[in-house]
């Protein structure tokens, strides 16, 4: 199967707010830019994709690749806008997972190839930090408060949850940061 993946990017000023205690804007900024840079590096690598696509308002100046238009429904919306504008497989990844490895990305494919569909939790079990959709399955983006549950509740049948830290730690709160510092993550700030 040839894949198309989805990467979500906030704009600039809206990237890492609940981390507005700890990083000043700029650095925040910086943090978010290197996140995902490392996102996109990884996805490069997958060989099974056949396209990476940064879903923001603006197209990022360090992407040459491929840019679709956010024009401010909401991510959920353009996100069922993106599908239904994709023929084949979809892959769904949140900007911001620094432990990100290409394993798991692969593993992420191979559980959806083999059922269907697939869903990566955060490590609280509560959002989902990535989707992929082998099939043609009706289903709607719900990413926000409670993703994980309301994501699960869609899918009664032929998915796979894929646990794995490089899917599950992403940055939101100081205290993801630090755990994503005391597993390696060095953050150019």
């Amino acid at each position: 199967m040839s894949w198309t993946a989805i990467v979500p990017f906030k704009p600039a000023g809206e990237r890492k707010t609940r981390l507005a205690d700890s990083l000043s804007a700029k650095q925040r900024e910086k943090l978010a830019e290197q996140l995902f840079a490392h996102v996109l590096r990884v996805l490069g690598e997958a060989p099974r994709l056949a396209s990476i696509t940064v879903l923001s308002q603006i197209k990022p100046a360090h992407w040459a690749g491929p840019w679709r238009a956010d024009s401010g429904l909401g991510l959920n919306p353009e996100l069922q806008a993106a599908r239904s504008d994709i023929a084949g497989p979809m892959l769904v990844l949140h900007s911001d997972l620094p432990l990100l490895g290409l394993n798991d990305v692969t593993r992420l494919i191979d559980a959806a190839e083999a059922t269907g569909f697939a869903i990566a939790p955060d490590r609280h079990g509560s959002g989902t930090n990535a989707i992929a959709i082998a099939d043609q399955r009706p289903f709607a983006f719900s990413f926000g408060a409670d993703s994980y549950r309301l994501h699960r509740r869609q899918i009664v049948s032929h998915w796979r949850m894929v646990p794995a830290p490089g899917l599950a730690i992403d940055i939101d709160t100081p205290a993801d940061l630090a755990l994503a510092v005391a597993r390696g993550f060095c953050p150019a700030i």
